[in-house]
């Protein structure tokens, strides 16, 4: 369809076709859809728990909230629309819900390193100003933080999907991706595309580079300050504080990290293969991510057993009625 106003075309929509041609594919579509069921069972979960637990109601909790939700968003951003594409054959979807599903994945994907970079921010404060951390680090602040983040990434992304209807399609629509694809969609334009890729390299460097760094760099501080510590006790627990966070950066990281780096020096890689290990990747994390902090978190643990506890003293009371 063309706009006769500024001769863009514009299709009707694009179809997705990035694992059609891989073996079992609907095999591997049904394995993340399993996935993300306890994904989403772990992660509503854990949102509810800290939304009624008052005790709850901390600065780490509220990070870790908005992990689970972010997760929660980014996993059903891509699933359904896998479902659609891969289990029930209709591959096709139309422009602007291109456009919802492109926007929403990517607010989501830059709030995943953000977010790991809000869990960094409290575990340097906790661990390097101890006696402060109350003072420093309080749930008022925390919330602005969360908030500030949420509203420069959605403003951000924003402004990349935004320029995909100025541009024309006059080609194939085959997206060569698992789902509508910010670069893939890009490729398939036949107008100039400068301005999209400059936001592209801009936004990767913004929403992965400098999380990446700002971790390390948290990091740095928080073993200067175990290190200083005399007691072993002490640095065993400050560490050991940190290991479920560490493990979820070195999960979110370090498939993007090896993929794109490869991709850089020129190393060919299966398109199947990238598309499988992106995909996985994308819905691991959000998977891993409640179950760490549900069950190697000792706060949950706590609530979880007073919980069951208490469920399990009401039902003997009613049974002797």
């Amino acid at each position: 369809m063309q706009n006769a106003s500024n001769s863009v075309i514009q299709p009707a929509g694009f179809y997705i076709v990035a694992l059609s041609s891989m073996s079992y594919s609907n095999i591997y579509v049904m394995f993340l859809t399993v996935l993300y069921v306890i994904t989403v069972m772990c992660n509503v979960f854990l949102i509810t728990i800290i939304f009624y637990d008052h005790r709850l109601h901390v600065p780490k909790f509220m990070a870790v909230g908005n992990l689970a939700l972010v997760d929660l968003v980014l996993s059903t951003s891509l699933v359904p629309g896998m479902i659609k594409t891969y289990i029930l054959l209709d591959n096709f979807v139309p422009f602007n819900l291109c456009l919802v599903q492109m926007y929403t994945y990517y607010t989501f994907l830059s709030l995943e390193p953000l977010s790991l970079c809000i869990l960094s921010y409290d575990r340097f404060i906790v661990i390097c100003f101890p006696l402060r951390q109350e003072s420093i680090n309080t749930n008022t602040r925390m919330a602005y933080i969360i908030s500030a983040v949420w509203f420069f990434v959605s403003t951000t992304t924003l402004c990349c999907t935004s320029s995909i209807p100025t541009l024309s399609f006059c080609g194939s629509l085959n997206v060569n991706s698992y789902f509508c694809d910010y670069a893939p969609v890009l490729r398939l334009a036949c107008s100039d595309t400068t301005s999209q890729w400059n936001c592209a390299t801009a936004l990767t460097i913004l929403f992965i580079t400098i999380p990446f760094i700002f971790i390390f760099s948290t990091y740095m501080g928080i073993l200067t300050a175990v290190f200083r510590m005399k007691n072993n006790q002490s640095r065993y627990k400050a560490l050991a504080t940190c290991t479920e966070h560490l493990i979820l950066v070195a999960l979110f990281f370090i498939p993007i990290f090896i993929i794109f780096n490869l991709g850089f020096f020129g190393i060919i890689i299966n398109p199947h293969i990238r598309t499988v290990c992106l995909s996985f990747s994308s819905l691991l994390t959000p998977c891993v991510n409640p179950i760490l902090y549900s069950l190697k978190t000792k706060e949950i643990q706590r609530r979880l057993h007073s919980l069951l506890t208490r469920r399990l003293s009401v039902h003997p009371l009613k049974n002797a009625h």
